[in-house]
């Protein structure tokens, strides 16, 4: 259970967190939200002990193991698989131990290392590492490739892998779908579904913070308030709240004019004074309610295209790749198309088919390798692509790089003086001095609302989108939905936020095997042909694993040379009675060993109902206390079964070997 009491967290002057208090039970699934900068990361280190509270009290069970996606990127020439296994942190304590005994020749402490090992699951680790490596999207030969020989993003990948592997008691994830595509998030959405530890989730996804999370914690003015349910029904529960709050606020102030308006009226007169003494001492009394204050809505529209051509696009036997000193590398090749006003176009794939080779090759980032690409007359073109944060100019400020873009682009029918320029920032939250603050300063989310604000005053009549949400807040994607459902242009849309691809696009392509084609279904069709996909792939690795093993397995001897007939019958007859007496005497083996994995199933459910039980809100305190008892004895006899069984199975291998 984690438990913070009156918990009070500064950082710096900024206070985190006053005086708050929160229950999480074992096992609980939760959501944390709250906009950026509210301090869900500074949460997230105080849970690990990286800081420490100012006041108050945070309790978290001594001997519970921790996994988190570290936010370092990884340097190191293991490979893949390898730098896995190192997050299973169980594993690597037992090698430990092994090590250290074999290094003593302690023979003891060697079979303890052993089991151990055995208990860490050893046999099928790297199995598991590479399991989680191939769902986040990793292919067979990159299994095994040094860390340093991946980009930036598939090694945070790497990060996530490492942290699915640590067999950990709470897992916490800050915005674990950023450097995922569609199809790696679809996989990981399952995975953290069958996880049965305790997990909390930072995310700003909101189909994926529903499909996992049971529980949402709301950080805002430095409280923590839970709610049961997903997001979905955080976000219904908190307008309710809200709304009895500003009902019972206003009440309040009806009361104390009510009570003011009788004091000042009869303060002053003898008969009356008492009476107005005594509201005087009831309006002191009064636990005075604060307004309810939430952050405002943030909106924002595109404004109206100067034209709309139709067609806005025609792709004729297009290819597009790359070119490179060494020659052309093609990834798209034979498309044919026309992109027409006011079509709004998600892009699917998985990372590596082309996606944003496609949408680069359009906003003329990349050169066309074949084919042409018709542009109408009048295409204005406003382009967001995955590293637009990195091209600003961290050394200016949104005013600065304002004033430039109206000097580039023109006035395009806008005022281009310098307060004109600082209400059109006001739209995007940027007032007062924070429009001189250096971007490089900024937060994330900051930097991509200013590529937003840009965007809008180039007034562009085709949207090209690729992963534009991954630095925003909720908030932000909401207004973006709605901006781009009110917008008159053409969007084409890469993301991997589901929410906002159900909410502005209308029809889907499919780039895949070197093409792009239009995917017959909706979003709901995509993910279960990802999952088909990825059985495929299963068995495709399985199959070709089996292969290697058989390759590799050493050839049988020849058979020896014929024995008589006579000889052959003494043979067969002295196998047989050799396999009857193995028979007679496993049997009581097998008996026992049925009995065990009875008994392990009855324990197993009784474990799993004491859980759910302890884990319940409605248990009394002291049922609790005594289900942790029974509890903590139904996992000693579980271990206890568990080793017996480890051992009759290895007894009836054995004799079935002889």
């Amino acid at each position: 259970m984690i438990t913070l009491r009156n918990l009070t967290l500064r950082r710096g002057t900024k206070v985190v967190l006053n005086q708050t208090n929160l229950t999480l039970n074992p096992g609980e699934k939760v959501g944390l939200v709250g906009h950026n900068g509210a301090g869900k990361s500074s949460l997230f280190a105080l849970l690990t002990g990286k800081l420490q509270p100012d006041a108050g009290d945070c309790e978290l069970p001594a001997r519970w193991r921790l996994a988190e996606v570290e936010q370092t990127m990884p340097e190191t020439q293991d490979g893949a698989t390898d730098y896995v296994l190192q997050g299973d942190t169980r594993l690597m304590q037992a090698e430990a131990m092994l090590a250290a005994a074999e290094a003593a020749d302690d023979g003891h402490a060697m079979a303890e290392a052993h089991h151990e090992l055995a208990e860490a699951g050893v046999f099928d680790a790297r199995s598991r590492a590479q399991a989680l490596l191939m769902g986040l999207g990793f292919k067979l030969e990159q299994l095994d490739a040094a860390v340093n020989s991946f980009s930036g993003g598939w090694r945070m990948r790497l990060q996530l892998a490492r942290a699915l592997m640590c067999p950990a008691d709470l897992m916490l994830l800050d915005e674990p779908t950023n450097h995922l595509d569609l199809d790696a998030l679809v996989w990981l959405e399952a995975w953290l579904q069958r996880y049965d530890g305790t997990m909390i989730v930072i995310s700003h996804d909101r189909e994926f913070l529903d499909a996992i999370t049971k529980v949402t914690v709301h950080l805002d003015e430095a409280q923590l308030t839970r709610y049961t349910g997903n997001y979905s029904a955080f976000e219904e529960l908190r307008a309710i709240r809200i709304e009895q709050a500003h009902a019972a606020y206003g009440k309040q102030q009806e009361r104390i004019a009510h009570l003011q308006k009788f004091i000042d009226r009869f303060k002053a007169k003898a008969s009356k004074a008492r009476q107005a003494q005594s509201r005087v001492k009831a309006l002191e009394r009064m636990e005075r309610l604060a307004p309810v204050l939430t952050a405002g809505d943030f909106s924002f529209e595109f404004r109206e295209p100067l034209s709309l051509p139709n067609p806005m696009l025609s792709f004729d036997d297009v290819r597009c790749g790359y070119r490179t000193v060494e020659g052309e590398t093609t990834i798209v090749r034979g498309f044919s198309r026309s992109v027409l006003a006011g079509q709004r176009i998600g892009i699917l794939g998985a990372n590596g088919q082309g996606k944003s080779t496609l949408v680069k090759t359009v906003a003329r980032a990349l050169p066309v390798l074949g084919g042409q690409i018709i542009e109408g007359k009048g295409l204005a073109i406003g382009y967001f692509a995955q590293q637009e944060l990195d091209v600003l100019r961290l050394d200016e400020g949104a005013l600065a790089h304002m004033i430039r873009l109206a000097r580039d682009a023109g006035p395009l029918g806008q005022d281009t003086r310098e307060q004109a320029l600082r209400d059109f920032l006001g739209n995007f939250r940027f007032g007062g001095e924070m429009v001189h603050q250096p971007v490089g300063s900024l937060s994330g989310g900051e930097k991509a609302r200013l590529v937003l604000a840009m965007l809008v005053w180039q007034r562009p009549n085709l949207l090209l989108l690729d992963e534009p949400t991954n630095h925003l807040d909720l908030q932000t994607r909401e207004a973006l939905s709605m901006a781009l459902n009110e917008y008159e242009g053409t969007v084409m849309l890469v993301s991997h936020d589901r929410a906002l691809l159900r909410e502005v696009c209308d029809e889907l392509w499919l780039v895949a095997g070197g093409s792009v084609k239009p995917f017959d279904g909706d979003l709901d069709d995509y993910q279960q042909w990802l999952l088909e996909q990825s059985r495929e792939a299963a068995r495709a690795a399985k199959a070709a694993r089996t292969a290697g093993e058989t390759a590799a397995a050493p050839k049988p001897s020849p058979p020896p040379p014929a024995a008589t007939s006579e000889n052959q019958r003494a043979d067969r007859k002295q196998t047989a009675a050799a396999r009857q007496k193995r028979a007679d005497e496993a049997k009581p083996l097998k008996a026992e060993l049925a009995r065990l994995e009875q008994r392990m199933a009855e324990t197993t459910a009784l474990r799993d109902r004491l859980i759910a039980s302890i884990a319940g809100p409605d248990t009394p305190q002291a049922e609790r206390a005594e289900q942790g008892r029974q509890l903590k004895q139904a996992r000693e006899e579980l271990e206890a079964i568990e080793t017996r069984w480890l051992e009759l199975g290895a007894q009836l291998e054995a004799r079935a070997g002889e």
